[in-house]
């Protein structure tokens, strides 16, 4: 059930807002540890095919936080946590930063977040961007915006959602963007570091959001028409999701979010249930170690256990599936990139089951924030710290 409701803070709201109005850098998280175990379904074996090639395709980036791969030879566009889009060419040239992008809260964990391309993107040249907005009185909150790309600037720039009430403090603001395919675009946000919040449905920190490409709120939302419940809120009880990505072979969404101590976890979000943060959670108080007092157990009546979760944090951020390449033994996984362990995690799959973990890139003591799979199979990885990189990965050949 929903916590205390908050006092509605009163703004002006994007059109899904005004729809639903009516009814450090990172956390500190476990340090490295190679023990890995699965919730649901149960413990994968490592699985090692074999070593991949690496390129570093740049340097020099500062706090890169996500890429997007243009068509072609177009490249890559990166966002820089400070505020910063900038393009980078195949052969690695940086460019200055674009233009017209969105200002940001860079305090904290705050900043310039996710950047993806519109399903249109080929006829609409629309790009997507997740941020931390500033607000009021040091305040912030998750926001994401639509703009049309140019050469050396963005263009139109339009928020289309915005998450409320916006709160003081640097952490906990996720955030990608994922889209089903179906017309729909899902957004994850965190819960502001404010654990309460995420069973609150009065307001969005800590809810998986859904909306239709436009902005507006979908009809077959879970709480489409129900009173004093943000409508846009897809599912609950998430704490900080930095991972979002979409199975090519199902269509079906899986979301990864970091924990607290021992509590990482992916989940496949399903309309209107409750994920259970803070009541329930595999994770501890970092602090005490111990869990933290509004902690029940790690599960509960009404509330889903994570389908894959982690004995030991690995920091999780961006995520994507390698599926299609029946000739590369990376075919059907799930690729996921872990900032505390300094990672990239390779998940085999069958079907939805995780049958195998394999650890990439642990040798460069890099700490992997973004990970995106080309359509001829490359691995693109940022690594996120003041000199961060741009990595392209080649699988190894089958034996």
């Amino acid at each position: 059930m929903p916590g205390p409701r908050l006092r509605r803070i009163g703004s002006a709201f994007v059109l899904a807002l005004a729809l639903d109005a009516c009814a450090r850098t990172q956390p500190p998280v476990a340090g490295p540890g190679e023990a890995a175990k699965a919730a649901s379904p149960p413990t994968a074996a490592a699985t090692m095919p074999g070593t991949p090639s690496i390129q570093v395709i740049a340097n020099g980036l500062v706090h890169p936080w996500a890429v997007a791969l243009l068509p072609g030879d177009a490249g890559f566009l990166v966002t820089e946590r400070p505020g910063r889009l900038r393009r980078i060419a195949r052969n690695g040239t940086v460019s200055a930063p674009l233009a017209g992008v969105p200002a940001v809260f860079a305090q904290g964990q705050g900043g310039l977040l996710d950047v993806v391309l519109d399903p249109g993107f080929a006829d609409n040249r629309r790009i997507w961007l997740s941020f931390a907005e500033p607000g009021d009185d040091g305040t912030a909150g998750t926001a994401v915006a639509t703009a049309t790309l140019g050469e050396d600037r963005v263009d139109d720039l339009q928020v289309v959602y915005r998450q409320v009430p916006k709160l003081p403090g640097g952490a906990h603001f996720g955030s990608r963007i994922a889209f089903d395919g179906k017309g729909h675009v899902f957004i994850s946000q965190g819960e502001r570091n404010q654990k309460a919040l995420a069973q609150d449905l009065d307001v969005l920190q800590g809810k998986l959001v859904r909306l239709n490409l436009d902005g507006s709120m979908p009809e077959d939302n879970p709480w489409a028409t129900s009173p004093g419940v943000r409508r846009v809120v897809w599912s609950y009880g998430h704490r900080n999701m930095q991972g979002l990505a979409v199975d090519p072979r199902s269509g079906r969404l899986w979301q990864s979010e970091h924990g607290p101590r021992g509590g990482d976890e992916l989940n496949l979000p399903e309309a209107g249930k409750n994920y259970g943060w803070p009541v329930i959670s595999d994770g501890a108080d970092y602090a005490t170690g111990r869990p933290y007092p509004e902690t029940r157990g790690r599960e509960a009546p009404g509330m889903e256990r994570p389908y894959h979760a982690w004995e030991r944090s690995p920091g999780l951020s961006g995520m994507a599936f390698y599926t299609g390449r029946p000739e590369s033994p990376w075919n059907d996984s799930l690729f996921l990139g872990a900032l505390a362990q300094q990672a990239l995690i390779r998940l085999q799959l069958d079907g939805d089951r995780i049958v195998g973990e394999e650890r990439l890139l642990e040798d460069r003591g890099e700490r992997i924030r973004d990970v995106r799979v080309g359509p001829d199979g490359t691995v693109y990885v940022l690594t996120d710290a003041e000199n961060g990189r741009l990595l392209a990965l080649t699988p190894p050949n089958r034996p």
